[in-house]
């Protein structure tokens, strides 16, 4: 008698251990943001272009403009971190970052659940939280860009037509549609071609990334299949200082997001992008000018009317900490962290079909 009562304590014991372990493994999971989300859906993807300030460049480590301290000094960004201040690891939104120069080969620098890592950031955490806050279907946040590539030039979509420009000298510029090659010439001169053509890192960078779709499953473990759900832009640096590319940002631009839908078949993609954070209304100058275009092409516009409901543009003016898209706005995180959020927040309302 006394041995059974005996087992059935050791029984108890044992039940009652797994079952912490399981409470355990369960906040565990809860903690590391690991939510639930239905595999049999189709992998919603965003895909990130533009320069090197959606690359990022946002320090996470260090004093005030750091991650770090906006996190734990400042109390922003609240759900970057679980109940004992470590870095929360999303388990229902990967993280993919891929590069190259112009056609080359392919670099991957991230392929993971989304938790902050590594010495800098990009707008990618902001939108990424943003998102997955939003549908229970898995996510994928996949960057494909590298730094100093205009519009006008290196990204240029196909389709795109050579123009001229005169400068404040009067000397006329020829300047290439997509494949032309260099990257301007005097009018009535003979162009002598470089290795570089308009729109090589945007066959690149478009490349990079059907690249990784064509391995869904490497980077997205468990996936069987994928929708391009939305893009998100942040450039205009470079075009800002040139005349000439400045004054046509908003032609290539039309012409990017109908060439993205073209490109990935995904005629109701969504489509968000930010403006230059230096950069306020009414600037007469490049800037002014690339800002000018984005909110030509907000749905808010009216302007184009195949835009409306599913194109919006950001204004980060306000959510900028200083600095200018040159100088990567100083490296304060607060600035990739704002604009990456309100970027996110857009990018819900037009999959929810909200007005703005």
């Amino acid at each position: 008698m006394k041995k059974l009562v005996l087992m059935k304590g050791i029984i108890q014991k044992i039940f009652m251990i797994k079952m912490m372990g399981v409470l355990t493994s369960v906040m565990m999971a809860k903690d590391l943001g690991e939510l639930s989300v239905d595999m049999n859906e189709p992998v919603q993807v965003f895909i990130l272009l533009g320069q090197s300030n959606m690359l990022g460049a946002g320090k996470i480590k260090g004093d005030d403009g750091s991650l770090e301290y906006a996190v734990k000094q400042k109390n922003l960004y609240s759900y970057l971190v679980d109940k004992e201040g470590n870095w929360v690891e999303r388990k229902d939104v990967r993280n993919v970052r891929v590069m190259g120069s112009g056609t080359g080969g392919m670099k991957q620098f991230n392929n993971e659940w989304m938790s902050v890592k590594g010495g800098r950031i990009g707008p990618e955490y902001g939108i990424g939280h943003q998102i997955g806050d939003h549908t229970k279907k898995p996510v994928m946040i996949l960057k494909s860009c590298i730094g100093n590539r205009a519009l006008g030039w290196d990204l240029l979509p196909p389709g795109s037509d050579g123009f001229e420009h005169t400068d404040t000298k009067g000397v006329t510029w020829i300047h290439p549609g997509y494949k032309g090659s260099p990257e301007k010439w005097v009018k009535g001169t003979e162009p002598k071609k470089i290795k570089w053509y308009a729109g090589m890192q945007y066959d690149g960078d478009i490349a990079r990334a059907k690249k990784v779709l064509s391995e869904i499953n490497k980077y997205y473990p468990g996936a069987k299949k994928y929708e391009i759900a939305g893009f998100f832009w942040w450039q205009g640096d470079r075009d800002s200082r040139s005349a000439a590319l400045s004054s046509r940002y908003e032609k290539n631009l039309v012409h990017l997001i109908k060439m993205l839908r073209k490109d990935f078949n995904a005629p109701n993609a969504k489509f968000v992008c930010a403006s230059l954070g230096q950069t306020k209304k009414g600037a007469t100058d490049g800037g002014g000018k690339i800002l000018d275009a984005m909110l030509a092409v907000d749905s808010a516009s009216g302007k184009y009317k195949e835009f409306r409901g599913n194109v919006a543009s950001v204004y980060t003016y306000p959510l900028s900490k200083g600095g200018s898209s040159g100088g990567h706005y100083n490296r304060n995180a607060e600035t990739y962290m704002n604009v990456g959020e309100a970027m996110g927040k857009v990018m819900v309302d037009l999959l929810s079909a909200k007005k703005r």
